[in-house]
């Protein structure tokens, strides 16, 4: 018999006991050690049934058990303490409010939007590495202080619980979510009604949201809820599953998110009095239409759909339009008023909007058909005063190659943000040339897209015995890891060597203050000090690697047992999991996502030579396997099917395991339990890849392709770099099996070796330096506090300053000045060139000049060319564009490469026909075939850079020849 409706009897906690409601509802438990042993302690059996979730545990602890802790004098004292340091934790000023003290000028708020946030195994919502990354982004803007606010749904059931069949098959459970058993509380109106958001569908129908808030530490998380009774069957369901249902279905999440997500957080700052935020964060375009919303906000005055929901009519509630700098600092304090138009409501918001594309593949965007958007925007929908198609335009793929049936949310991102990057400094170069249709006549390196390269949230990840080892090599007593230093919340270690290393050649300055005290509480406090590493001996560092392994071969047992009990199998036929994995043999993990580019059995190639590395008689290797496919990919599945079938062979099922549900909970474990993390992805598909992050932290060795973070920040200290083979002429299968031998010959003859060298004592001497290097080194580069001062840094506050710098008057006079410029622009043309020699070394008058501007018989390294350049400006003026000189070194077709631009400078004009003169030098400063061309873009103080309009106007094959190519 089953129960007709299902709900929560929460526990009533004895007066004393009370802060252990307040310590379970902040998430900060979940990266905090000394709460995770104070609710451990309450009930250690409860604690392990409710994996490690205080709100369940609280629910299940017996009366009695709770009077007898309200009377226990140490363990109020411990629950006073803990109390305490939330408190001073959520108060006290951090990196952020110190930075802002020293004239940072940083926004007041900034709303972080994501479909999906990994936060903890106790709140599911996140299917991989995007929501991990998104979970750690607010742990570590928690702990540098960085006033956020995170938005994103609430999914009923989650993304989807694995197990396999008998055969080897994937198969997917949707348990139901209830949010009163979630570490969760709703919004609520002032009069106590649940607050809601309302957006319009087509047909008078209306599609209604709660409001659930998930507290970060001091980052508040909100969780739109269409689960409400208000709604019809269908609106209900539109927060059912992460990345599920048909192109509608994941067009109404997406609108929830976008759009609603901005009216809960107006919601959310109008009852809280949080500050409104001046930037947007759009972490990968599903949320792409919270620039929209914020257009509407602008153009037809108002925040809608923000209401209780609680009375007649529609239930949209309107509010004071947001000001966005409430506080008043930088510019006039104000932000652009309602009654806007549409172009300078988009100029308003693109300023102080950041977009941060994870996908380096055309295939991973969603992208809807025009006519579906179409219908659920306009007069019969939502933004009514917004022309629908200013709205179109702005995701249509009209770009070269593009589908204009198309609305493509990565396109809108890119459009409706002033600022965007890529998670990896490959992956920043790969999206500026996958992206680089936006920006005609442009080259790929200079598209507007830089990178900040993900890190990981330390405190998440780091096993508690690999955090205690700097410590003890630092004399300090054993400790608990935390947010800061063991019992002391606020401490923040020095910043370590070579944080914030790595960045590409454009992609602006990478590292964050230098200053002593930079370095977030994130941070490993060995990762801080080399030396303090250094004094811990080698004996002590292997160990704590020995434990850690035989803790993952005990939890892979236990979780593979319940893994074949589900698929069918009797416990009388499991006795050979006894003896699956070794804790003193080398250990490889290999867990994540699915798709067909990251190749999980890639391994699998040469089957043979996996099974020699597998049972090597003196260096053995084990591989421990986990992964995801998505429920709608059977290439996915199928290839889980192959792996699990190949481990299931008796010969070789001790050596090689497949853990199904992989999650947060399973990858804490794992992590610190290998000793090589292998990632072999389709290079450059990997856009970041945080898992080896994780890993390094633990002391884990990286075996990977260059890709993502691995190919800025490898080196031999810290592991191996599988060769690839990508290239035009090699076809997949023939690059597959080159790369697998490459890692089959890796692991043989490098990997295996090194671990089982020992000396004397029994110990692999170079591989314990390699672990302490890849934690002394490596690990301070990873960390998610380096990501966040970044994001602050280099985009968070320019758009901050931006936003402010656009009051109602000066976002229509750029609009306005956008739109002269763009109708102008046919008129502009570079008519002549001249370069003359202005000197050499020597003085003398150099070997090049001419009025027809040739330089016919090269240059001498440090001389200079005098350039003399004749521009048709049509009805714009020389304050209305810049007009550059760039050089370089050139390839035998003439593109130039390493290039830099030299400003030019009117001389005089404008002539009759409305032309001008432009001078300025050129300084040779390198050898070999060297080459330059002249360029004009656009011009404005407002613009974030000059390839911001796509506009610009280059020499035609005429006017450039004779005058572009030097030879030395």
């Amino acid at each position: 018999m089953k129960a007709i409706r299902r709900f929560t009897v929460r526990p009533v906690l004895p007066e004393p006991l009370q802060p252990l409601g307040d310590l379970a509802r902040n998430l900060r438990w979940s990266w905090h050690t000394e709460t995770r042993d104070l609710f451990e302690s309450v009930d250690p059996a409860g604690w392990r049934a409710a994996d490690g979730d205080p709100v369940r545990l609280l629910g299940g602890v017996s009366a009695a058990r709770l009077a007898e802790l309200a009377a226990d004098r140490r363990f109020l004292e411990r629950l006073a303490t803990a109390a305490a340091g939330l408190d001073t934790y959520l108060r006290g000023d951090r990196w952020y409010q110190r930075r802002d003290g020293e004239g940072g000028e940083l926004p007041a708020a900034v709303a972080y939007f994501s479909p999906e946030f990994g936060v903890t195994a106790a709140l599911p919502q996140y299917s991989g590495g995007l929501g991990i990354l998104a979970g750690d982004h607010l742990k570590a803007a928690s702990d540098l202080g960085v006033p956020l606010i995170g938005v994103g749904l609430l999914y009923r059931h989650g993304y989807f619980r694995q197990s396999l069949s008998r055969d080897g098959w994937q198969q997917e459970q949707y348990p139901v979510l209830d949010p009163d058993e979630l570490p969760l509380t709703l919004l609520r109106e002032h009069g106590g009604a649940p607050a809601q958001v309302v957006l319009a569908l087509p047909g008078g129908r209306s599609l209604r949201a709660c409001v659930w808030q998930a507290r970060v530490g001091r980052v508040p998380l909100l969780m739109l809820d269409s689960d409400v009774e208000e709604n019809g069957p269908g609106e209900r369901n539109v927060t059912d599953r992460l990345y599920g249902g048909a192109s509608e279905h994941r067009l109404l999440q997406e609108m929830l998110l976008g759009i609603g997500g901005v009216r809960a957080v107006r919601a959310y700052c109008r009852l809280t009095g949080h500050p409104a935020p001046e930037v947007f964060h759009t972490n990968e375009g599903h949320a792409g239409f919270l620039g929209l919303e914020r257009i509407r906000e602008l153009v037809t005055g108002g925040t809608a759909g923000g209401g209780a929901g609680a009375g007649g009519g529609t239930g949209t509630a309107r509010a004071t339009a947001p000001t966005g700098a409430e506080d008043g600092r930088g510019g006039s304090g104000t932000a652009p008023a309602a009654g806007l138009g549409f172009d300078a409501a988009l100029e308003a918001v693109r300023a102080g909007t950041v977009f941060t594309t994870h996908t380096p593949v055309p295939a991973g965007i969603d992208r809807f058909d025009r006519a579906l958007v179409a219908r659920h925007f306009g007069d019969d929908g939502e933004l009514p005063g917004v022309d629908v198609d200013r709205v179109l335009g702005l995701g249509l793929e009209t770009q070269p190659g593009g589908d204009p049936r198309l609305f493509n949310m990565a396109v809108m991102g890119m459009r409706l943000a002033q600022r965007a990057n890529g998670v990896s400094t490959l992956h920043g170069a790969v999206s500026r040339r996958m992206f680089a249709g936006l920006w005609p006549g442009f080259d790929p390196e200079e598209v507007p897209i830089t990178s900040v390269t993900n890190g990981v949230h330390a405190p998440t990840w780091v096993a508690p015995e690999i955090a205690a080892l700097g410590r003890h090599g630092d004399g300090a007593a054993p400790g608990t890891y935390g947010d800061g230093a063991a019992g002391a919340p606020e401490a923040e270690a020095p910043r370590a060597p070579g944080g914030g290393a790595g960045r590409g050649a454009g992609d602006g300055p990478a590292d964050a203050p230098d200053a002593p005290d930079a370095e977030p509480a994130d941070a490993l406090d060995h990762g801080a000090s080399a030396d303090a590493l250094a004094r811990v001996p080698d004996a002590e560092i292997w160990n704590v690697r020995r434990e850690l392994r035989a803790r993952l071969v005990a939890e892979v047992r236990e979780r593979l047992r319940a893994s074949w009990r589900l698929r069918g199998a009797q416990d009388a036929e499991l006795g050979w999991i006894d003896g699956v994995l070794d804790p003193d043999v080398l250990t490889i993990g290999f867990a994540r996502r699915v798709p067909s580019y990251k190749r999980l059995t890639l391994m699998l190639r040469d089957r043979s030579r996996l099974m020699d590395l597998l049972l090597h008689p003196d260096r053995p290797v084990q591989i421990v396997v986990a992964g995801k496919a998505h429920p709608a990919d059977d290439g996915g599945k199928r290839l889980v099917q192959e792996l699990v079938r190949f481990a299931d062979d008796a010969r070789v099922r001790h050596r090689i395991v497949f853990l199904p549900d992989y999650g947060m909970g399973m990858a804490q474990k794992l992590y610190p339990g290998c000793d090589v993390w292998l990632n072999n992805p389709l290079r450059p598909l990997e856009a970041c890849g945080t898992s080896g992050m994780k890993a390094a932290l633990n002391g884990c060795l990286n075996l990977s392709v260059l890709d993502g973070w691995w190919d800025e920040w490898f080196e031999p200290d810290f592991g191996w770099a599988i060769p690839t083979a990508e290239g035009l002429s090699t076809d997949e299968n023939r690059r597959d099996d080159l790369e697998a031998g490459a890692l089959y010959e890796l692991i043989e003859d490098r990997v295996a070796p090194r671990f089982y060298d020992r000396d004397e004592a029994g110990l692999p001497g170079r591989w314990i330096e390699m672990v302490r290097r890849t934690l002394t080194t490596l690990g301070p580069k990873v960390l998610a506090g380096r990501m966040v001062r970044e994001y602050v840094e280099r985009l968070y506050a320019p758009a901050a300053r931006a936003h402010r710098a656009l009051d109602a008057g000066t976002a229509a006079e750029l609009a306005a000045w956008k739109y002269r410029t763009r109708t102008l622009w046919p008129r502009v043309s570079v008519d002549h060139v001249e370069a003359v020699a202005a000197g050499t070394p020597g003085g003398g008058p150099g070997g090049c000049g001419g009025s027809s501007g040739g330089a016919a018989g090269g240059a001498e390294l440090g001389s200079t060319l005098s350039l003399r350049v004749s521009v048709g400006l049509g009805e714009l003026r020389p304050e209305d564009v810049e007009v550059q000189a760039v050089a370089g070194r050139v390839g035998s077709d003439d593109a130039l490469a390493e290039a830099r631009t030299f400003p030019l400078k009117p001389a005089a004009g404008p002539d009759m026909e409305g032309r001008w003169v432009y001078e300025g030098p050129l300084a040779l400063d390198r050898t070999g075939p060297y080459g330059y061309t002249v360029r004009v873009l656009p011009a404005h103080p407002l613009l974030a850079t000059g390839a911001d309009l796509g506009l610009v106007t280059l020499p035609t094959e005429a006017t450039g020849e004779g005058a572009g190519v030097l030879l030395r």
